[in-house]
Parts: structure tokens; sequence; C-alpha cells
């Protein structure tokens, strides 16, 4: 068992707690680093798409987890960035100009949405958002002269100073560096003034407001930073397919990404790339499943949304911190044993029963 004992305030808000992050999250760098070198090409791509959505899942946790923002027409923003990438690659801008313009046009889009939005919160800022996606999805679709329409657009591999980002190889390499900045960016941002500002808006609105918090400029402020990370993904989820269109960025992609950070852990950083792991490997997991299963089920149609459904129902009756939260409490016994005690979570969980019966 480790105690930690902060005497300092600069203890209290450093990366590592302790010698043991380093080692952990150094050897999972070193795991990704060589995962090119042990992977066949179709796993190296799943492992692709999750950096990927695990960068878009850092800008919804912003909003939705740390702000307590919903949104649920989010890959509104993905489209945005992924439209921007290929019609300036397309121009011959340079792949990372672009990828800016790209993250600041998402959050310029996610400002003109935050603006109005500030009126409204809970089910209805979700309805807001909905109604938002669909608008997007439509512009999409009939702005052909821009966009292609239905026919979709092609996107080239990425370039950098001359280099090709070819290979499936040099673009997971190209991707885990861009996630690897995002998420030391959000750690960052989340232990300097705007981050407690943005978490103290989630707690208590009216206490914020108390503290001096200007509740409409870091509501709109996390808008556009969430925005601007599903600009990037969309960006590379553009290049990584090689071939965008309207009905890749629908309701139902919101919906996944909604779906993606709540089963991965709302409120933590971890959660949005342990939702990622979940949202990529889990579709694998039921084809690889629909063998043991009889045909009745296992050709149903349905099968995948209702696995889905029925695992964000367990998750949010059982365990509403997510793959984060169930990981805290296996490491917490762990820590423990054998003096690990079985109510020692229970009032944690009279208190979120409460919450929800709010």
């Amino acid at each position: 068992m480790r105690f930690i004992f902060k005497t300092s305030y600069q203890q209290d808000i450093r990366l590592a707690k302790h010698g043991g992050h380093l080692f952990w999250y150094g050897l999972l760098v070193l795991g990704l680093l060589a995962a090119p070198g042990l992977l066949p090409e179709y796993w190296l791509a799943q492992l692709t798409f999750v950096l990927i959505y695990g960068i878009a899942g850092l800008g919804l946790m912003l909003l939705a987890g740390f702000t307590g923002q919903f949104s649920l027409g989010h890959a509104a923003f993905l489209g945005v960035g992924a439209y921007t990438q290929a019609l300036l690659t397309t121009m011959g801008w340079p792949f990372l100009l672009s990828l800016s313009c790209a993250a600041l046009l998402s959050a310029a889009v996610g400002i003109v949405v935050g603006l109005p939005a500030l009126r409204v919160k809970g089910i209805y800022l979700a309805i807001a958002t909905l109604a938002f996606g669909f608008i997007v999805e439509e512009i999409f679709a009939r702005w052909e002269s821009v966009t292609g329409g239905n026919k979709g657009i092609f996107l080239q591999p990425p370039q950098i100073m001359g280099y090709a980002f070819e290979s499936s190889e040099a673009f997971y390499f190209l991707c885990l560096v861009i996630a690897i900045v995002c998420t030391l960016a959000i750690l960052n941002l989340l232990r300097a003034p705007t981050g407690r500002a943005f978490v103290a808006i989630r707690d208590s609105e009216i206490s914020a407001q108390s503290m001096g918090i200007h509740l409409a400029y870091y509501k709109t402020l996390s808008f556009a930073l969430s925005a601007a990370l599903a600009g990037i993904a969309g960006a590379l989820y553009g290049h990584k397919l090689q071939f965008i269109t309207p009905e890749q960025f629908d309701i139902v992609q919101s919906i996944d990404l909604l779906l993606m950070i709540v089963i991965g852990g709302l409120g933590s950083v971890h959660g949005a790339f342990l939702g990622a792991m979940f949202l990529i490997f889990m579709p694998q997991l039921i084809s690889l499943s629909k063998d043991w299963l009889p045909d009745s089920i296992g050709q149903s149609p349905g099968l995948q949304t209702f696995v889905y459904g029925a695992v964000l129902i367990v998750f949010v009756m059982f365990e509403p911190l997510g793959i984060y939260g169930r990981w805290i409490k296996v490491r917490a016994w762990l820590q423990l044993f054998p003096f690990y005690r079985r109510g020692m979570f229970r009032r944690q969980k009279s208190f979120q029963k409460s919450e929800r019966l709010r």
C-alpha cells in the first residue's frame, strides 16, 4: 500500500504523483512504440482508430465530463475538421497548417454553438446540439460544390516536409504523437485555473458564479476547445479512411462518441481512451462470439446495438464511473489485500444514488 503525503501545492498539481506513475506510463509508451512490430496490420489499424477516437473522446470528456455540458451533435465537429482538412490538403496546403486550420474552424463552429447554448442546459442543451448535428449533416450533403455531397471527397496521405505517411506504421506513429500531445495539453489545462473553473461549473453553477467564475466565458471556451479536439480527430479520421461522406458524421456517430466516454469513465482522461478501446474492439468481440451463439441470436441484425445498450445500462446502474471507476476499485482491492472491506465503497455508492434521485 502506497501513502502519499502532500506537503505543497506544487506536489498536488504534479502530473506524475509518484515514481510508479512514471514507470507504468513509460512502459505503456514503450509498448505503443513497439506495437507496429508486434501486431499484424489489421490490429494496428484498429489501434490507430483507438488513438483517433481517443482524441475526439478527450474533447467530449472536457465538455461533458469536466464542464457538465452534454452534446449529442459532436460528430458535426468531427465532420467540420475532416472536410476542412480534405479541402485544404487538396489545395496543396501543408499538413500541419491544414490540421491547425481544421482545429481552428471547428473551434469557431463550437463557439457559434456554445453561445446560444448558454441559455439552456441539461436535456434542452442535448436537444439543441442534436439539432445542430442534423443541420451540419444536411449542409455536408447539400453543399456539393465544396463537400462533394453524397459522392464524398477523397483525401491523400498526409505529408510533412516531403515525407508522405503512406504506410500504416507511419500513420500510426503520427496519430500516436498527436494523441500524446493532446493528452498532455488536456492534463495541463485541467490542473490550471481554467480546468478548475470547468470542474466548478460542472459541480455547481451557482457556487462557481459566486466564486467569480464567468459562466458564459468558460462554457463557450469549453465548447471551443472540445470542438477543436474533435476537429483534429476528424482530420486524422479522414486521412485514415482517405474517403469521407456525410453519413460518417451522423447522429449515430454522435451517440457512439457519447457512449464511449460514459462507458470509459465520465470525468477522467483515462476514460476517453478506455471508451475508445471499447468502441473499436467490442464489434470485433461480438463478431468472434457469433460462432458460439445460436443462429437465432448470432445472426440477428441488431445484436451489436443490443449489446451496446445492455452494457450502457449496466454501467449506468452499477458503475457510473465506467471502466476506469471499476479499475480504481480493483486497484484499491489489490493494494489493500487482505485488509480490504466489502463496505468500503458503500458510502460513495449511496452518495451517487442520492444524486440520481435529484
